[in-house]
C-alpha cells in the first residue's frame, strides 16, 4: 500500500517493541486492523483492544470508506466476523441515508451471519436478557431482511441453530416480507421451528452416531459405509473435505472413494469456489503427517496440488524478475490467529511466503530473528516447505532484526527487483546499536535504485517500521491469498485504498 501524503515527522511513532515506526493513516490503519484480524488475544494486543481500536478508527474515517471496506473484506478476503462488527459499529455513528442497510445486504453472506450480526450487535450495545435485541437500528433491520429473502430452506436449516440468538429470533425482529408464496412458508416454518431436518454430513454423522451395533467391527464398518455414501452424494462441501481429511482414512474408506476425495482436493474450479484462506490447507496437512494409512501420501499430494492453484494466475512474476522472501520468525510471531486454532501468525507469514516462493522463479529465500538466513528449498512445494521452516526456525533465533536482511544483500551487493518481508511489523534491533530496516533500505539503494520493499502485515497493529511516503516501499495487509492480488494492483500502479474504493455499494 502506497502513501504519498504523509510528512516524515507529523507520522513518526515507536512500534510496540519500543523502535521508531510511522503511522500510516486512518483509511490503512483501519484497513490493516480489519484484514488481519480475528478478534482474539494477539501478541502485543488483546481481542478487546483490537476491537475497541476498529471502533475508534471507524469514527475517523469516511462512512462510505468503512462501508466498502466492510464490503470488501467479506467479498475479497473472505472474512466473516469483522465485516459484521464493522456494519454494526457504523450503524451507531451513521444515519440519514441507506447506506448502512445497502451494506449490510452485501456483507450477509450466509443464513448464520443474520444471527451473529445481532448476537454481536446485543454484545456491542451492552444488552442482555429478553430486551438483548431492542431498539433495533432501522437500517440494520432493513438489510437484514433483504438478506432474509435470499435464502432457502435448506441453508436455513443448514444453520437453524440452538445459539443465543436464534433463526426464529431473528425473524421476529426483522419481519421480512416474503416475496412469494414459497418463501412465505418458508417464514412460517422459521417461526414455528420446524423446518426440514437438512441432509449434511452433520446430522448424517450425528444419526449414525446414536445407533447400537453389536460390536466395534460392526460399527466401524457402517461408519466407512457412510462416509463412501457422503462422498458419492456431493453434499460433502469442500471445507468439510478439508475438516474431515483424517477422519475418512481413518474410516478406512474404497480406495476408488480415495481416488474422489484427491481430485475434488485437487480440482482447480473446486478451490476457487471453496475460498478457503491458504492456512486452512496447512492444517489440514498437519493433521495427516501422521497417520498410516496407505493414501495419506496420495491425500497430502493433493493439498499440495490444491493449495498451489491459489497463485497459479499471479501476474508480475516473470523468469527476470529477482525477488526476495524474508520470514519473521520471532517471538511476537509465535501466537495463535485465534483460541481456537493451532495457527499461528508465523504460519501465516510462512505459507504467504512459500506460496510467492512457489510462483517465482528467480528467488531467494529465508527467514530473520536475531539472524537472517537464506533457506533454499524445491520450488514445486509450498506445505512441505513450510513445515521445513518450522523444523529450521531456531536456527535464528527469535527476535526481530528484520534489518538484517536488507544488510545481507548490500554486503553481497544482490540487486534485487522486490524485498519482501512477511512479519507483524514490529521490527527492532536487539543489538542496542538502534539500526533499522529504514537506515539499511535508503543504504541499498545505492546498491539497487530500482528495488522495491514490499511489508506484509500480518498483525495490523497499525504502524510501518519504515516511512511509506517513498514510492519504492508498500505495506500489504492481510492473510487470504488475495493480498497479491493487491500485489499485482500497485504492480499496476494502484493501491489496496484505491481498490477499496472501486467496491459499489
Amino acid at each position: 500500500m502506497k502513501f504519498n501524503f504523509l510528512t516524515s515527522k507529523k507520522h513518526q511513532t515507536t512500534n510496540h517493541e519500543g523502535a521508531m515506526a510511522w503511522k500510516i493513516g486512518p483509511a490503512a490503519e483501519l484497513y490493516a486492523a480489519v484484514v488481519t484480524a480475528s478478534l482474539s488475544d494477539n501478541f502485543y494486543e488483546s481481542g478487546q483492544q483490537r476491537l475497541e481500536r476498529i471502533r475508534e478508527l471507524i469514527v475517523q474515517n469516511d462512512p462510505v470508506f468503512v462501508a466498502k471496506l466492510a464490503v470488501y473484506a467479506r467479498t475479497h478476503m473472505h472474512l466473516r466476523s469483522v465485516p459484521l462488527v464493522l456494519v454494526v459499529e457504523l450503524a451507531k455513528v451513521h444515519a440519514g441515508d441507506d447506506l448502512v442497510s445497502r451494506t449490510v445486504a452485501r456483507v450477509v453472506q450466509r443464513a448464520d451471519e443474520i444471527t451473529e450480526l445481532l448476537a454481536y450487535y446485543s454484545l456491542s450495545n451492552g444488552r442482555t436478557g429478553t430486551k438483548m435485541l431492542g431498539r433495533l437500528s432501522k437500517q440494520l433491520q432493513k438489510g437484514l431482511a433483504v438478506a432474509f429473502n435470499r435464502f432457502d430452506e435448506y441453508q436455513f436449516a443448514k444453520y437453524n441453530r440452538a445459539t443465543e440468538v436464534k433463526l426464529r429470533d431473528a425473524l421476529f425482529l426483522v419481519h421480512p416480507r416474503s416475496k412469494d408464496d414459497t418463501q412465505r412458508v418458508l417464514f412460517d416454518r422459521i417461526a414455528a421451528d420446524t423446518l426440514a431436518i437438512p441432509y449434511t454430513w452433520e446430522t448424517e454423522l450425528s444419526e449414525l452416531g446414536q445407533q447400537a451395533f453389536a460390536d466395534a467391527e460392526a460399527k466401524a464398518t457402517a461408519v466407512r459405509v457412510k462416509w463412501e455414501e457422503l462422498i458419492d452424494s456431493g453434499r460433502l462441501g469442500y471445507m468439510a473435505l478439508l475438516r474431515n481429511l483424517r477422519n475418512i482414512l481413518q474410516a478406512e474408506v474404497s480406495a476408488s472413494h480415495m481416488q474422489q476425495v484427491c481430485a475434488t482436493l485437487s480440482d482447480a474450479r473446486a478451490v476457487q469456489q471453496a475460498k478457503q484462506l491458504p492456512f486452512r490447507f496447512l492444517a489440514a496437512y498437519r493433521e495427516l503427517l501422521q497417520l498410516k494409512s496407505g493414501y495419506t501420501a496420495m491425500v497430502l499430494e493433493a493439498l499440495e496440488q490444491a493449495v498451489q492453484v491459489s497463485v497459479q494466475n499471479m501476474r508480475g512474476f516473470d523468469e527476470t524478475v529477482r525477488v526476495v522472501v524474508a520470514c519473521d520468525v520471532s517471538g511476537s510471531m509465535q501466537r495463535p490467529i485465534s483460541a481456537r486454532s493451532k495457527v499461528l501468525n508465523y504460519d501465516i507469514g510462512l505459507m504467504l511466503g512459500m506460496l510467492l516462493q512457489h510462483r517465482c522463479r528467480n528467488v531467494v529465500t529465508g527467514m530473520f530473528g536475531n539472524s537472517w538466513k537464506v533457506i533454499n528449498l524445491p520450488q514445486r512445494q509450498v506445505l512441505a516447505n513450510v513445515l521445513e521452516f518450522h523444523r529450521r526456525e531456531g536456527e535464528v533465533g527469535y527476535s526481530t532484526n528484520g534489518y538484517l536482511v536488507i544488510r545481507d544483500l548490500i554486503n553481497r551487493r544482490v540487486q534485487a527487483d522486490k524485498v519482501m518481508l512477511f512479519t507483524d511489523c514490529q521490527l527492532w534491533d536487539n543489538t542496542g546499536y538502534q539500526q533499522s530496516l529504514s537506515g539499511e533500505w535508503k543504504k541499498y539503494k545505492a546498491v539497487a535504485p530500482n528495488a522495491r520493499l514490499y511489508l506484509f502485515d500480518l498483525a495490523g497493529y497499525g504502524s510501518s517500521p519504515i516511512n511509506l511516503v517513498r514510492d519504492d516501499v508498500f505495506l500489504i495487509a492481510g492473510w487470504s491469498d488475495k493480498v497479491f492480488d493487491v500485489l499485482e494492483a500497485i504492480e499496476n500502479g494502484g493501491t489496496a485504498l484505491e481498490a477499496i474504493e472501486a467496491v459499489e455499494l
